[in-house]
């Protein structure tokens, strides 16, 4: 058995059951932030818990590892790893938990040394990780004058997620606090492209018709392709860290990768995700910028909390527009705008750091297409013919290919955001006279967390070279 893939597919149904259950216990482990810390301390755990024993030249996460007896069990030392972090970060779920290690197939010699090390390296882990901010909203008070971000009209009892924990969080392992471009604001003409083309291909399907003639609306694959790539903690579904791994993980199959080839890459692009959400927070919370569904509504001077009288309304403005929204899959209730800032996009970031690390650690060094997808076929939860939408009919099941590979995931699911209303489209890049995503310019979520898996090729997964926060 290969215990990285197993205690991996553990992890992901921990995240899922988290985001259904809602236990008060587990609210750290939730939203983006919550599973993408969750999932490095696990990844984290079992890579050092293997390479502490086995050994390799780019060494283990932690500066200081805990020493393996003898003759340890190396299956036995990742497997209580795993089941240590798990417990600790899901601890409503400790019951399932021991059963994955019940059946974890642990047997032979060696295996009470390694459950030992297993256990101390989980500790020292956690150790490291304790003094993490957390994802309230606690001291927070947000500038709310146009264009900040305010709460979605449509929930606007929703709140403000992890506003402080990018700015005061130390990185897992990235050396640089790399930061972006401010994004296009007012009359800039890049910002009234992106807001036309989010009001058309944004808007609620019931309200398509309101649109002005001669813009183009969503199509049905643009409606497939928002809905795809949502993972937005819906009950049953979960969060984007989640689908990352699910493609890392068809990769892995097809590729028939090795249980060291897997310690290390789902270490390498776990560590990129939880870094992935503690840089882009700390620029979501930076730049402050309003969601669609308020900068639509209140594009005209005359509306919103600081309108002033105007002469007639600015045909760009919607003063009633509403977005598809996130979708709110496996009950019946509104979608949703999420409750944090729009610029940069959180799905652009966390996509671009995973798939990103992945393919450079399959040898992947030119920006472009590739081939580490030839022939697979993804079913995303959200898709997967069970789920239901927010009216509770279940969706088709639909299986997506993507022949220009983990490049073009990359681009899609920066896009998909746009098609879902809930983003600009320079929150995931900026864009080429043709409309091609364009990472020359230091704008975006794909551009943030490229730069994020690179600095982890070439520094490699050391805890003590992840950056310091940025505030105290």
């Amino acid at each position: 058995m290969d215990q990285i893939l197993y205690w991996n597919a553990v992890a992901l149904e921990a995240d899922r059951i988290a985001h259904t259950e809602l236990k008060q216990a587990e609210r750290g482990s939730r939203g983006p932030i919550g599973s993408s810390r969750s999932l490095a301390i696990v990844h984290a755990a079992m890579h050092d818990a293997y390479f502490s024993i086995v050994g390799a030249p780019h060494g283990t996460w932690l500066t200081a590892p805990p020493v393996a007896a003898n003759g340890a069990a190396v299956d036995a030392a990742m497997a209580v790893a795993a089941h240590a972090t798990l417990s600790a970060l899901y601890p409503a779920q400790n019951g399932r938990l021991d059963r994955a290690l019940r059946e974890a197939d642990l047997s032979g010699p060696g295996v009470g040394r390694g459950t030992a090390h297993g256990q101390a390296v989980a500790r020292a882990v956690l150790r490291v990780r304790k003094g993490d901010p957390g994802t309230d909203a606690k001291n927070y008070h947000p500038d709310t004058a146009a264009p900040n971000h305010r709460p979605d009209p449509v929930n606007p009892a929703q709140g403000y997620y992890a506003p402080h924990y990018g700015a005061r969080s130390r990185c897992f392992a990235v050396s640089t606090r790399y930061t972006l471009d401010p994004p296009p604001k007012g009359v800039d003409p890049r910002y009234l492209d992106a807001l036309r083309e989010v009001r058309a291909k944004g808007i609620a399907p019931e309200a398509a018709a309101s649109l002005p003639t001669g813009m183009a609306a969503r199509t049905a694959d643009e409606t497939l392709i928002g809905v795809f790539w949502g993972y937005d903690g819906s009950k049953g579904v979960g969060t984007p860290p989640r689908l990352y791994n699910q493609i890392v993980r068809a990769v892995a199959h097809a590729r028939d990768n090795t249980v060291e080839q897997n310690a290390r890459l789902f270490a390498l692009v776990n560590i990129a995700l939880a870094d992935a959400g503690i840089l882009c927070w700390d620029e979501k919370y930076r730049h402050n910028l309003w969601r669609p569904v308020l900068g639509i509504r209140e594009y005209d001077p005359s509306m919103g909390p600081d309108s002033t009288p105007g002469r007639g309304l600015d045909p760009d403005c919607d003063p009633c527009w509403r977005p598809h929204g996130a979708p709110r899959s496996n009950e019946v209730a509104f979608n949703f705008t999420p409750p944090f800032p729009a610029y940069p996009s959180g799905h652009a970031t966390f996509g671009a750091a995973a798939l990103q690390i992945t393919r450079r650690f399959y040898g992947v060094t030119a920006e472009g297409p590739d081939t580490l997808v030839d022939g697979l076929g993804v079913v995303s939860a959200e898709l997967d013919g069970s789920t239901t939408d927010n009216d509770g009919v279940a969706r088709t099941r639909h299986t997506r290919h993507f022949p220009d590979g983990l490049w073009q995931m990359m681009e899609e699911n920066g896009r998909s955001r746009v098609f879902l209303g809930v983003h600009w489209s320079f929150d995931a890049f900026a864009t080429g006279a043709n409309g091609e995503m364009d990472l020359t310019q230091n704008i975006g979520g794909v551009r943030l967390g490229r730069d994020i898996a690179d600095n982890l090729w070439t520094n490699g997964l050391k805890q003590d070279r992840g950056a310091g926060p940025r505030l105290p």
